[in-house]
């Protein structure tokens, strides 16, 4: 990324993690009377993440890692007996409350403090876990390319054009081409992988990360992406 770039961007998160933060603070109580009303449990999940991937001399490359904090939208026990899974279209271990809130991507506002901090960034790539992030590294090739220097994002290109876990809207363009994205050779074993998804997500990443490269095509990026991601909660996509 380029400096005046990343003085930009880090001036952009403070402010706008500010603002978010002031502006949606009285959401804050109903959603967390909801929460606690829905299910039994915490009204905050925090969740290790990582973040960009860092190169040192003579080391190998790895990812800065953080505590990413969201309002809790699946069961308490969601994950025992199957350790950490790629949460999915229609998932059961979502609640009813925990739905709503994904849909709007509500779930997602308590990460403005993590923006604050400096853990990550308005707009970016969408946070993966790490005991995650190795299997799809090694799945599909150039994922550890979109958040190389890149923080991640509370928003980015990827969750303002697909649904919440990265499906592509029926009836889009991307949609129209989901096959020969995801499978290109027709491998029954392989139609469905949980890796499919993120493939088409990786594209929208690596298109914000090229626009990075270049002032006014970064900030027209992402000024684009900031506008249009209330619209996107507004419309509750991505269930």
């Amino acid at each position: 990324m380029r400096p005046h770039v990343a003085v930009v961007k880090r001036l952009i998160d403070v402010a706008g993690s500010l603002a978010g933060i002031t502006l949606t603070l009285p959401l804050a109580i109903p959603i967390s009377a909801a929460i606690a009303l829905d299910s039994p449990g915490p009204v905050f999940f925090v969740q290790r993440r990582a973040g960009r991937l860092i190169e040192e001399d003579g080391k190998p490359p790895r990812w800065d890692e953080f505590n990413m904090v969201k309002f809790r939208t699946m069961r308490v026990d969601a994950e025992k007996g199957t350790g950490a899974v790629v949460a999915k279209k229609g998932d059961p271990r979502v609640t009813r409350v925990g739905r709503f809130l994904r849909g709007t991507r509500l779930d997602e506002l308590p990460q403005f403090w993590n923006v604050l901090k400096g853990d990550m960034s308005l707009v970016g790539p969408r946070p993966e876990r790490p005991e995650l992030l190795i299997n799809l590294a090694m799945a599909i090739p150039f994922f550890e390319e979109r958040t190389r220097g890149i923080k991640p994002g509370l928003t980015g290109l990827a969750q303002i054009s697909l649904g919440y876990t990265g499906a592509p809207d029926d009836g889009s363009e991307v949609a129209k081409l989901k096959a020969t994205l995801t499978n290109p050779f027709g491998i029954e074993e392989a139609e469905g992988a949980l890796a499919d998804d993120m493939r088409i997500k990786l594209m929208f990443d690596l298109a914000y990360a090229a626009a990075l490269e270049h002032f006014w095509s970064y900030l027209r990026m992402e000024l684009r992406i900031l506008l249009q991601t209330p619209i996107v909660m507004l419309m509750s996509r991505g269930h």
